[in-house]
């Protein structure tokens, strides 16, 4: 199993978004049977809160449901767990070494360091475009989707 854990602030909007428009796209290709999924939080914040509701919305209009996701936080136990984590920004980066300590297996990276425009990707809560940060998200799942099916020879 080739298990992959997405990472923002609140665990509410981008990376609930990435979780599960990359579990769209494994889907898509037949590969659910190869991959565990998920996302979680760097802060307390949200725990507990369901997908943020433009969150919910944009992915609706792609046939994709979050139908059950709360926000979780990250902990120290998902580093040796996760063969990718990643990150939608350079401070959740930052706060994941808070929470796991040393990158030492160069699993952390950000989604968009998968893409040509390596990058940070914008935070909906603060900039209200969440179709920008949709676009961008899905551009990154793309590219990891695709560096992880030739790693792995699938």
């Amino acid at each position: 199993m080739i298990k992959v854990l997405f990472v923002c602030h609140g665990n509410i909007c981008r990376s609930p978004m990435a979780e599960f428009v990359f579990k769209n796209m494994v889907k898509k290709k037949g590969l659910s049977d190869k991959f565990i999924i998920a996302s979680a939080a760097t802060s307390t914040e949200e725990i507990g809160n369901p997908v943020h509701p433009e969150t919910r919305k944009i992915l609706s209009t792609y046939g994709i449901s979050t139908e059950g996701k709360r926000a979780i936080q990250m902990t120290r136990a998902d580093y040796k767990e996760y063969d990718y984590i990643v990150a939608m920004d350079q401070r959740n980066v930052i706060n994941m070494g808070r929470i796991i300590g040393q990158d030492s297996m160069n699993k952390v990276k950000r989604l968009l360091d998968f893409t040509s425009m390596s990058g940070d990707i914008a935070d909906p809560w603060y900039t209200g475009d969440f179709d920008l940060t949709y676009q961008d998200v899905y551009r990154g799942c793309e590219e990891l989707l695709e560096t992880i099916c030739k790693k792995y020879h699938i």
